[in-house]
């Protein structure tokens, strides 16, 4: 079957191995093109990751959160499940950066 990607490659059953959140999840079936590496799940693997993403406690830790401005600066306010995920507490540091349009805070 053609890669629906790059439409270049041909899928062949392998394995990937899955993370979310810098979490490791584990190896999973799936079909992946030989050209692009795109990978592909049936429902049931997807349901799997999802069950180990369960487990882990990191399903649904991605969340909205507003900017708000504080003084002269604006805040990004963490989500408790967040914040709890992490260890977070109130004073703890971090280090902030941007990486390729992407905000990166990382706690010290």
């Amino acid at each position: 079957m053609r890669c629906p990607v790059c439409e270049k490659g041909t899928l062949k059953k392998g394995n990937i191995e899955e993370t979310m959140f810098g979490v490791y999840l584990g190896k999973f079936p799936a079909e992946i093109c030989n050209k692009c590496n795109e990978s592909f799940t049936d429902q049931k693997t997807t349901g799997a990751i999802q069950e180990a993403a369960k487990k882990k406690g990191i399903w649904n830790l991605g969340k909205k959160t507003k900017i708000t401005k504080t003084g002269n600066s604006l805040a990004v306010r963490i989500p408790k499940e967040i914040a709890n995920f992490l260890k977070l507490e109130e004073g703890n540091e971090a280090y902030i950066h941007p990486d390729k349009g992407k905000l990166i805070v990382e706690s010290i």
